[in-house]
This record gives C-alpha cells, structure tokens and sequence, in this order.
C-alpha cells in the first residue's frame, strides 16, 4: 500500500481545483467567442473551442493518468455552458441556436465524452499523485 504525504496530497487538489477552473474559463471565454470567425459556412471559432475543450480534457487525463482528471475541467465547462443556453425573461441568450452554437456545444459534449474514454484508467496512479512506497514495520 502507497503513502501520500501532505505535500503530495494538497498538491493534488491543487491540481484538480486548477484544472476545474481552466473549465470554467473556457466556459465562460468560448461561450462569448464562440460565434467569431466564421469560415465559409462552418463557425471557425466553434471548432477551435471544441479542439482546444477536447486537447485539455485529454491531455489531463493522460499527464494525470486518471479518467478523473480529464472529467473535472470538463465539469468546469459544463458549470458555466449550461446556463449560457438557457433564455432570460429579457430575451438575453449567450449561446444561441444556429450553426456555431450547435458545434460549439455539441461539439463540445461529444469531445469530453471522447476525452474521457480515451484516457487512461490506471490503478497506478499519476506521477503527479504518486506516492511512496510504505516501508515494512514488523
């Protein structure tokens, strides 16, 4: 059985609680951006939110080694997105219908999804949250 010290353990919530922010400012910055730069026909800023939504979760889960750590900044998009779709009684809406917004959300839901089964699910834990062996006491 492994040993976390302290150190070892704070720093990975730390790096848990960093990615869950990194997933809500691409939330909040990609809800808002979402619609610029169209390409031809295809919202080209939707496709790079959906790229770059897609190489966070993934990179995560494979630096962290844990289907964990590529599902957190994944739950920090969702925190943010999800009431962006919802209409105010003012007739405000961030991420509207139409085109852009649905590759930038749908998009978006199918690359966390593909994130997270393409990472790893080793009981071996991360070389960020690795601990150290306990040492035998007889």
């Amino acid at each position: 059985m492994e040993h976390r010290s302290q150190a070892e353990s704070a720093l990975g919530g730390a790096a848990y609680g960093m990615l869950f922010v990194l997933g809500v400012v691409m939330g909040v910055v990609g809800g808002f951006t979402h619609p610029l730069w169209p390409v031809g026909p295809l919202p080209g800023a939707a496709v790079v939110w959906v790229l770059m939504l897609f190489l966070v979760c993934l990179g995560a889960g494979k630096l962290l080694r844990a289907r964990l750590a590529a599902a957190v900044p994944g739950a920090g998009w969702l925190l943010v997105t999800m009431p962006f779709t919802v209409q105010l009684a003012s007739g405000d809406l961030v991420i509207a219908s139409g085109l852009p917004g649905y590759v930038y959300l749908y998009g978006c839901l199918v690359a966390l999804v593909v994130a997270y089964l393409l990472s790893p699910s080793s009981s071996r834990g991360s070389w960020l949250l690795r601990g150290y062996p306990a040492k035998n006491q007889t």
